[in-house]
């Protein structure tokens, strides 16, 4: 989503490899099982985009930050990306997925360890779950650590390792509201669908990484919030954007087959829509057969597009995206920040299917 020079790039990814790489060095020493888990844990850290350390980096420039003069940037933009590994093991336990980007996750590489040693499914599970929590948790914890040892002064140490707290606490509380939501008898209202979608993302993803770089190069309260708030808006948009994409993107786009979220019966803004209008029967009918293939899925995708659940969906996307770049022009904001959040503004519309 971020494009940075080829330097910051690489030193993000030095940081990243150098955190994975301790987290490696400690497990070795603590057994075989550990010590695999820790190959665990470098391999769901490669690859990925990255651009929540991009996000900070790319905050810190905006401001003026000279990356020379911040020896504690790049390890505080390693920690963003260590977090956000730390989510998605942990979402996979929760969801029950075995595998990521076509290989199996850290839960499917330990329910084969387990199966190579004579367990039965059920023992299987039980080891795959908890590698993967123990495994998540490390990288919590490791995030944690590099911001509390980066080279910072103490006034932002403090605003930093603030943000980090409000990105997990956040975090958590919108991903119990996601299952709770998903597994409750009556379906939440839209509002509250809105905020669990927020809730989930815009804070790690957007808030405070912006936000953290901001602290970084120096920059007052009162710039500080104009972007966090920008930020709010610009994470609500994402995720929204994911929830079109999850209905109605390609294949490529989604990374899987078309309308996962359709064939899941995922329990998404864009449904909350849905039940608001007329056609709501209709719907919730087509959606529940979307599972059995992909002419049933295009039938809940027609359905959905005439019940003008979609549309209002981009509407709000849309909505989202004004919002994001009124906060960003902000007179206590220098225009290297507008133009980072318009950046980003522009790459998010040009997400929505």
């Amino acid at each position: 989503m971020i494009a940075l020079a080829p330097a910051p790039a690489a030193a993000i990814d030095d940081a990243i490899d150098d955190a994975v790489s301790r987290i490696r060095g400690r497990a070795d020493a603590l057994g075989a099982a550990f010590a695999e888990l820790g190959g665990a844990i470098e391999r769901a850290s490669a690859g990925g985009k990255r651009f929540r350390p991009a996000l900070v980096a790319a905050s810190f420039q905006a401001f003026g930050g000279t990356p020379a003069d911040a020896p504690g940037l790049y390890p505080v933009a390693a920690a963003f990306e260590l977090l956000h590994t730390a989510f998605v093991v942990h979402d996979d336990v929760i969801d029950h997925d075995t595998m990521r980007r076509g290989i199996p996750n850290v839960s499917g590489e330990f329910r084969q360890r387990a199966r190579s040693r004579g367990a039965d499914a059920s023992g299987a599970a039980l080891l795959g779950d908890a590698a993967a929590i123990l495994a998540g948790d490390l990288l919590l914890h490791e995030a944690v650590r590099l911001v509390a040892l980066a080279d910072v002064d103490a006034r932002q140490r403090e605003a930093l390792l603030a943000l980090v707290d409000d990105a997990v606490f956040v975090s958590a509380a919108g991903e119990l509201a996601d299952v709770e939501n998903a597994v409750s008898a009556e379906y939440a209202d839209s509002a509250a669908l809105l905020t669990a979608a927020h809730d989930k993302t815009a804070v790690y993803s957007f808030t405070a990484p912006l936000s953290a770089g901001a602290v970084l190069a120096g920059a007052s309260r009162e710039s500080i919030a104009a972007l966090a708030d920008a930020g709010r808006h610009l994470g609500l948009a994402f995720q929204l954007a994911d929830d079109l994409i999850g209905a109605f993107g390609t294949p490529a786009q989604a990374g899987r087959d078309a309308g996962g979220d359709l064939r899941e019966a995922k329990r998404t803004p864009l449904i909350g829509f849905a039940r608001e209008s007329e056609d709501w029967s209709r719907v919730h009918e087509a959606i529940s057969v979307a599972h059995t293939g992909p002419i049933a899925v295009r039938e809940a995708q027609r359905v959905l597009d005439e019940s003008g659940a979609r549309a209002r969906l981009v509407a709000l996307v849309d909505d989202a995206l004004t919002d994001a770049r009124l906060a960003a022009s902000d007179p206590s904001l220098p225009s290297g920040a507008e133009q980072l959040v318009t950046k980003i503004a522009s790459a998010i519309a040009r997400r929505i299917p």
